[in-house]
């Protein structure tokens, strides 16, 4: 894993328990994935800001797993209230009952160091 770069801060900022996006300083549009350059107008004046943490799901499947090893599952694609869309899941539901429109709150799991697991963002329905 990277110690430098803009993923590495976005994964630092998550493990301080803060979700920030970027923003571009020349078109003013977020960014999500985190990068060095702005994919809307090629501008390196990435800036960081608070994500507001409301979002509508895009897409949603069920991952099928056995009971034992921890169940079903959703994934599914976010679209930020800032514009980006995410990949992630929605939790506090059961995974079939996450729907396309459905409006959505971030939150940010910390995971467990011990299993090696970063902090994510996941979402929960609003």
């Amino acid at each position: 894993m990277s110690t430098t770069g803009p993923e590495h801060d976005y994964k630092q900022k998550l493990a301080a328990g803060r979700f920030e996006i970027q923003i571009c300083g020349a078109c003013g549009k977020h960014v999500f994935y985190p990068r060095v350059i702005c994919p809307h107008c090629g501008a390196d004046k990435l800036d960081w800001v608070a994500a507001v943490g409301a979002g509508v799901v895009y897409s949603s499947t069920v991952v099928r797993r056995k009971p034992e090893a921890g169940g079903d599952y959703n994934v599914a694609l976010v679209d930020l209230a800032e514009g980006p869309r995410m990949m992630s899941r929605v939790v506090g539901i059961e995974p079939t009952g996450v729907k396309i429109g459905m409006k959505v709150k971030a939150r940010i799991a910390q995971g467990d160091p011990a299993k090696g697991e970063a902090p994510i963002v996941e979402f929960t329905p609003d």
